[in-house]
């Protein structure tokens, strides 16, 4: 319809209420452990005619320098091996019409890409030279090191970055999960023998998980790796990692940034592994918080206020533990009172019971989101290499729409009051402290 002036004005439609999830098809499995000690996942996915490839190893250690190390082995891993330099080992992976890339973090090291599903045979077996026939050669050693120096030393100058680290050096003390990055001058240091050794020592089959996931037979894929990976043998050292300490709650750190014209505040606690039988209710309760676009968080303190881009809050899933972490950058003038509206809504969820709209409305972004993160071949494997190092696998993935939809208002209400609780969370502020130390200090104790 429209006005006298010849203007349309729409009606508004009425939005259809969502269906209930859809029984995921089933999927043929063959898990194996192969004569090496590797295991083997691997899952037909029909789709593009490709095997996406994960290789999960663990990599978690407490000992000097291994920060370090372990950051520039995932760099430095593609640049030859056996009798393949950098530009031969890169040629013959585009020959296959495949991708291979390497990440590392605190818990783990992964091998992962794709590949045709006529090629898995011939890309296996370059996996396998590079894990048993690695080159780290002084030239490509140097370039990967200067280059990760710099990188890490750009990093280094983002508040988000400083914020982040110095909430996990207060949280976890001496403890190998409170370095977030290598330091530069620590990655200057390696050396190609260090490297070698490291390899040598921790990337070994006993404790890994291959995960394989394309339109392809299972247990054709598994005799492939099988075939491919013969060679590589043996089992690491047990890691001697002591457990996480309980992080300290208390005053809100304060490190300073002079003239910094934004704020980056992090907050975290510890929370529910995925295994837990809270985890639902707590997933959902992080959820409506701060978990989503339409969250109280972000409703609060981006459409109402204004004083940021967009607040987040997630858990994050380790070997050793979870947490539940809220990040978020605002304008230095109004660090006290963005501050005092995320209190504001953490004592709200804590003490207040959620609604049933807020409970479905979560309740389905979270079944779909977990639907949508697994409908690739791609996003498959890449959860069930993160889930593997847990015990989890499909069972799982298919029988959590089933808890999120028992999860009542009541089971939710009393996990946002365990855990959401303004007092129990570490607290990290990165900014001007001369701006933004005396609104802080006005709502709670801080040190800097």
């Amino acid at each position: 319809m429209s006005d006298k002036g010849g203007k349309k004005h729409l009606e508004p439609k009425t939005v259809p209420a969502l269906t209930k999830p859809r029984v995921s098809k089933t999927l043929r499995v063959t898990e194996s452990v192969l004569d090496n000690g590797l295991k083997v996942i691997a899952v037909r996915k029909p789709g593009v005619p490709i095997v996406e490839l994960r290789l999960r190893v663990p990599f978690l250690s407490a000992k000097a320098g291994h920060p370090a190390r372990g950051a520039l082995l995932a760099e430095a891993m593609l640049t030859g091996a056996a009798d393949l330099d950098r530009a031969g080992l890169a040629a013959a992976i585009q020959a296959l019409g495949a991708d291979l890339s390497v990440s590392v973090d605190a818990d783990r090291l992964v091998l992962g890409g794709n590949v045709l599903n006529t090629n898995l045979r011939h890309l296996l077996g370059l996996v396998g030279t590079v894990l048993t026939e690695p080159a780290y050669a002084k030239d490509e050693v140097a370039t990967e090191r200067d280059r990760m120096v710099e990188k890490l030393t750009i990093a280094r100058a983002r508040a988000g970055v400083v914020a982040s680290e110095a909430l996990a050096k207060r949280m976890w003390g001496e403890h190998p999960y409170a370095i977030d990055l290598a330091q530069p001058a620590d990655v200057a240091a390696v050396t190609p023998a260090q490297l070698r050794s490291m390899h040598t020592s921790l990337m070994r089959p006993g404790t890994a998980v291959l995960v394989l996931v394309g339109d392809a037979a299972p247990a054709r894929m598994v005799d492939l790796a099988a075939e491919a990976l013969a060679g590589w043998s043996g089992t690491a050292a047990k890691a001697r990692v002591p457990g996480l300490p309980t992080p300290p709650a208390g005053p809100l750190l304060v490190v300073d940034r002079p003239g910094s014209v934004q704020t980056s505040v992090r907050l975290a606690r510890t929370a529910l592994t995925r295994t837990d039988d809270g985890y639902p209710a707590l997933q959902l309760a992080n959820l409506i918080f701060g978990g989503y676009f339409s969250s109280r968080w972000t409703e609060n303190i981006r459409e109402d206020k204004g004083y940021t881009y967009g607040p987040h809050s997630r858990i994050d899933h380790h070997v050793l533990g979870s947490t539940l972490n809220l990040d978020v950058e605002v304008a230095t003038e109004v660090t006290g009172p963005a501050m005092l509206e995320t209190r504001y809504e953490l004592g709200r969820i804590a003490s207040l019971p959620v609604t049933e709209a807020e409970l479905e409305s979560v309740r389905q972004y979270a079944i779909g989101t977990l639907a949508m993160s697994t409908a690739t071949q791609a996003g498959l494997a890449s959860t069930l290499s993160a889930f593997s190092a847990f015990g989890l696998g499909l069972d799982w993935i298919k029988a959590h729409p089933g808890r999120l939809l028992a999860t009542t208002v009541d089971d939710v209400s009393a996990a946002a009051a365990e855990f959401f609780a303004p007092s129990q969370f570490t607290g990290v502020v990165v900014g001007d402290a001369v701006s933004i130390t005396g609104p802080l200090a006005a709502l709670g104790a801080v040190e800097s």
